[in-house]
């Protein structure tokens, strides 16, 4: 979503930067999102731009923004709030120009209660709030989102794979998704992988799958 409303915007053919908050230790986040200037900390052999820096004119997409450590959000509140950021061990601001867009699988309201997130950046971040129901509350997505894979990795293989059986997409139909749209995506990444003809069946489907399919099913006869 991130990315699409960047490529329908004004800021198209500006960059699309994207950083995962929660898969970077805080001790590389500042240089990461900052940049750091030569000499600056042990390792720092040359003069890096950060992220931000580099999202300059386009979209800067921060994921599992709750996940910041309480320095990192204060760094970051000051940098959009200002406008500009200043490289690690530099005294120069650097103005920057972006659009911010954040996502998080956290209430971050209740992240704010907690003292674990800034109320004031929370403001900052919450112009427009998008919320995105997981895969399992939007089932007409999942035929759509299927072919789209399938038509990703399908192409690829010496047995070109074109299809799903219906039967092997009732399962996909029935099976509740705790992974959402990433695990959809894999599931059909493994069967086109393993697939030796063109329509994928049931049986090509990986077994975890079959078998929750089949007690969800159970439980809701039930």
């Amino acid at each position: 979503i991130a990315r699409a409303i960047h490529e329908n915007s004004p800021r198209a053919l500006k960059p699309f930067v994207a950083v995962n908050c929660s898969a970077m230790p805080d001790s590389l986040l500042e240089s990461e999102l900052f940049g750091h200037v030569k000499g600056s900390f042990t390792g720092a052999q040359s003069l890096r731009r950060g992220l931000l820096e580099e999202a300059d004119g386009g979209t800067f997409f921060l994921d599992e923004v709750g996940d910041l450590s309480a320095v990192a959000q204060a760094k970051l509140l000051r940098a959009l709030q200002e406008g500009e950021i200043r490289r690690v061990g530099g005294n120069e601001t650097i103005p920057i120009d972006l659009r911010v867009i954040a996502a998080s699988r956290r209430q971050l309201p209740q992240l704010v209660q907690a003292g674990r997130f800034r109320e004031d950046l929370l403001y900052r971040l919450n112009t427009v709030t998008i919320t995105l129901p997981p895969l399992r509350e939007r089932p007409e997505d999942i035929p759509l989102l299927a072919e789209f894979f399938l038509s990703r990795y399908g192409a690829d293989k010496d047995v070109r794979v074109t299809a799903l059986s219906p039967a092997a997409m009732q399962i996909l139909l029935k099976y509740p998704w705790p992974g959402n749209v990433r695990e959809l995506q894999h599931v059909i990444e493994r069967a086109v992988t393993l697939a030796t003809h063109s329509v994928l069946s049931v049986d090509d489907l990986a077994q975890e799958i079959r078998v929750t399919t089949l007690r969800t099913g159970e439980s809701r006869l039930d």
